[in-house]
């Protein structure tokens, strides 16, 4: 009998040992495959916790190492986690290191760091800094640590263009600062008192000129392109309405209508009605109908606007490929009064859809060195009052990502997250506590003992 139970015990205890053994081996591979594949679920509606489409392709298409490091207190490193660590998931060429300037001085020093919250990105002797813990500044101090020469977008201006250095509606200082955080240096020039492209001008952008280009300037223009030079055109119609007319810059459009695009001396207006959701006319019309072109194609199901439009024919010559990007819902058409504030729609307008985007890829007969154009019907779109309408600041620096040959970083970029939080006054707040607190247990009181009282 004491052999048996003895026999008994060795057997339960070997299968307790087993189970305990195997317990132990599962939950050791769950937490290392944890670990290593950290996934998550993010079910807020603004997706607060979800990285943006172009950090997760930045950073999961790294070709060389790349090291972020937070200097600050340790008390305060689980604020920066919750966000760096949503990067060191994306590749094991990224890691990200925490350091406390108190406890590790030397360290601190010897990078250079002078205040408390700094944010480092390296990628082999090159280091750059973002200025705030936020993704948009990281995902940017990332690219521009990443990428390898100078890129320069310079701005025309002396005949009426929008100024990169004015902060109003209508300036460009907004876009100015985006291109910038994305790796871009900006700056102004004339072709009225030099009718030449600086060598240094990556990117050429003629943003809505008032009046005519002189011929030395459009000659600039061309050459710089059909010697393989990157251009972005933003051309409104000539209304002749206001104190401020628009001229039809006949030796610039003539320019372009060699290459494939016609400017249309039209307005498009949208009567579809969905642009009063967002605050906006018939005069800036809504885009959500995209190209399969490298510049929109991650702009799927996301909306833009481009005030005062005019529409565009596009046709493919001997030395020009020409392609569509965006064009206008059915609901739209295009008027040739242009003079007149009050517009009403007749039979002979040409109706929607109408294309108001299109680029052009010049061959110059040199191997990768094509010239590039992407001509808007608009120029208002990409200024302060409009820039940061839903999709327009991703389609702009899709833009000058693809002039510029970057099309790796063509995508949906971080954007500010939505403040969700519930603020209610102190008379809402006491109608929440007596309803929760007081009204809605006295009636599970109620209940119960009115349901005692049938029972008894």
């Amino acid at each position: 009998m004491k052999e048996w139970i003895k026999a008994r015990q060795t057997k339960y205890t070997a299968y307790v040992t087993a189970y305990v053994i195997v317990i132990l081996a599962v939950l050791s591979i769950v937490n290392f495959l944890a670990n290593r594949h950290n996934k998550s679920y993010d079910s807020t509606a603004n997706k607060r916790y979800s990285l943006s489409d172009q950090t997760i392709k930045v950073v999961k298409n790294l070709k060389q190492d790349v090291k972020i490091t937070y200097y600050d207190a340790s008390t305060r490193f689980q604020q920066a986690k919750d966000l760096l660590d949503r990067y060191d998931t994306l590749s094991p060429r990224l890691s990200v290191e925490y350091v406390d300037p108190y406890k590790k001085p030397q360290i601190a020093r010897a990078a250079g760091v002078r205040t408390e919250g700094t944010i480092h990105v390296e990628s082999g002797a090159k280091r750059e800094e973002a200025r705030s813990l936020t993704e948009e500044e990281i995902t940017g101090a990332l690219i521009r640590a990443i990428k390898t020469g100078e890129r320069k977008v310079c701005f025309v201006k002396g005949s009426g263009e929008h100024s990169i250095d004015e902060s109003g509606r209508d300036g460009y200082s907004q876009f100015k600062e985006s291109l910038e955080k994305s790796n871009y240096k900006t700056q102004s020039i004339s072709l009225l008192e030099k009718p030449e492209i600086p060598s240094d001008c990556t990117i050429v952008v003629v943003g809505g000129p008032r009046k005519d280009y002189l011929a030395p300037a459009v000659d600039a223009i061309r050459k710089f392109v059909e010697n393989g030079g990157r251009l972005a055109v933003f051309l409104d119609p000539p209304l002749k309405m206001g104190r401020e007319e628009i001229d039809e810059n006949p030796l610039l459009t003539q320019m372009l209508e060699k290459w494939g695009v016609t400017l249309n001396k039209d307005l498009v207006l949208d009567t579809s009605g969905i642009g009063q959701l967002f605050g906006l006319s018939a005069a800036a019309p809504l885009v959500a109908s995209y190209e399969y072109h490298p510049i929109v194609r991650e702009m799927r199901d996301i909306a833009t606007a481009f005030p005062l439009a005019r529409s565009l024919e596009t046709k493919s010559g001997d030395k020009t490929t020409v392609d569509k990007l965006f064009s206008t819902t059915e609901n739209s058409f295009a008027t040739t009064n242009l003079s007149s504030p009050e517009v009403r729609q007749s039979a002979k307008d040409k109706k929607g859809p109408l294309t108001l985007g299109a680029a052009i890829t010049y061959n110059t007969g040199k191997e990768n060195n094509n010239g590039r154009v992407v001509v808007v019907g608009s120029s208002s779109w990409v200024a302060n009052g409009f820039l940061r309408f839903n999709g327009n600041r991703d389609l702009a620096l899709n833009m000058a990502n693809w002039l510029s040959s970057d099309e790796d970083l063509i995508s949906i970029r971080p954007k500010d997250r939505e403040d969700r939080r519930l603020n209610m006054t102190r008379r809402q707040m006491s109608t929440v506590f007596y309803l929760s607190v007081v009204l809605l247990p006295l009636l599970a009181v109620a209940s119960g003992i009115t349901v005692w009282w049938r029972r008894r």
